[in-house]
């Protein structure tokens, strides 16, 4: 079954969101994050988004996250191990193919963990690029509706190209 891609025009609800989250995360995980961010498109105002809040959690030691499993569960994020994912860990919470939370963990000062918030954060900081982001993921999802592998790969230059540009900030 393929898997809808529905966007929403952003709310404010996702940060509120966000920030309830991160407490229930950082409560549950105590001492063992350093981090928790807020990423993809619901932590950009403005941005419309498939309402799946997306949360970064930064780590020392990749390897921590397996003790995130068995507390994780208990908010009901389910662990995904995914090979094609080999620098971070994945959770979701939410109905199968209908998630409403995804939680990345990622080693701090990796490539991926940088590159995450750098594009974030330039967004963020350029209003032009959020539309520009909008308008082609407004066109993707009307291209690909049910195939969201296809939605998030065709997004996948233009992200690389946000990622260049604020690196030469």
């Amino acid at each position: 079954m393929a898997e809808e891609v529905v966007i929403k025009e952003y709310t404010p609800e996702w940060l509120q969101e966000f920030e309830k989250e991160k407490a229930k995360i950082r409560q549950t995980l105590k001492y063992n994050i350093v981090y928790i961010e807020h990423i993809g498109s619901t932590s950009v105002v403005g941005l419309p988004s498939k309402p799946i809040l997306d949360i970064a959690v930064g780590v020392n030691h990749l390897d921590e996250a397996d003790s995130f499993i068995e507390p994780l569960s208990k908010l009901d994020y389910e662990y995904v191990h995914k090979l094609e994912f080999p620098n971070r860990r994945f959770f979701r919470k939410g109905e199968w193919r209908k998630g409403t939370h995804h939680l990345h963990v990622y080693e701090l000062n990796s490539d991926e963990w940088k590159n995450t918030l750098l594009f974030r954060d330039y967004l963020r900081s350029h209003p032009e690029k959020v539309l520009e982001y909008a308008k082609l993921k407004k066109h993707l999802a009307s291209r690909y509706p049910k195939d969201r592998v296809a939605y998030i790969e065709m997004k996948a230059p233009f992200i690389q190209s946000v990622i260049e540009l604020a690196k030469k900030r």
